[in-house]
């Protein structure tokens, strides 16, 4: 796909956001933006999840669902890309659920809703989720409001199902990143919070993203 001047909303969390790179110029959607020559346009909220809660969060902008934003995002698009699932891991109340689920306050619901939200407002454009990152904890069986929880992978493992229900392309950064924050020197050079890329792993996302949309045939 030829990037220059597409124009490409990105829809996330924190991460998207450009929490953990140095300056919102090192964020990994201002270095997609500037190494492709794309319009971008960044839609990342710190603290976000996928699925409604039960209980409002402390923080309220943590309750304004992708889906929710998605609604309020431009209707013209050639690319939209989604980035998220790691928070309704890390402080989400909403249940997991089943493949089954149309639900908002199930993941696996919340993640069909979004789909086919999106899918809806922009059947031209190329949709394309990119999965969690690995995390220190992504092995919790409690999250961080002590909730019990599945794994990090079990919430990757949902993203990739439904999205290949909706035939939607899945760039998966759980598998390919080359950022597991277990190992110490990885997780001193591109995510030393254990989650959040630095400067150097928001630009190792951004030329992952790069080489993904530029192979493209759409």
């Amino acid at each position: 796909m030829e990037l220059k001047n597409k124009k490409i909303l990105f829809l996330g969390d924190s991460i998207t956001q450009g929490v953990g790179a140095s300056s919102p110029e090192t964020a990994y959607v201002s270095v997609f933006g500037a190494l492709s020559g794309a319009s971008v346009m960044n839609f990342g909220v710190s603290g976000t999840r996928i699925a409604e809660q039960k209980t409002p969060s402390n923080e309220p902008s943590f309750d304004e669902t992708f889906e929710r934003r998605a609604e309020r995002m431009p209707s013209d698009a050639d690319v939209v890309v989604v980035f998220g699932g790691t928070n309704d891991f890390g402080h989400g109340d909403a249940r997991f659920g089943c493949f089954e689920d149309r639900d908002k306050y199930s993941f696996y619901g919340a993640l069909h809703s979004l789909l086919r939200m999106l899918i809806e407002k922009y059947p031209s454009a190329y949709i394309l989720y990119m999965s969690p990152l690995h995390r220190l904890s992504e092995n919790a069986t409690v999250n961080e409001i002590g909730i019990p929880c599945h794994p990090m992978k079990d919430y990757v493992e949902a993203i990739r199902e439904v999205c290949e229900y909706y035939a939607v392309p899945l760039l998966d950064l759980y598998a390919i990143s080359g950022m597991q924050p277990a190992v110490p020197i990885v997780k001193e050079l591109y995510m030393p919070d254990g989650l959040h890329p630095s400067d150097a792993g928001a630009a190792r996302i951004a030329r992952l993203l790069l080489s993904h949309l530029e192979a493209v045939k759409y």
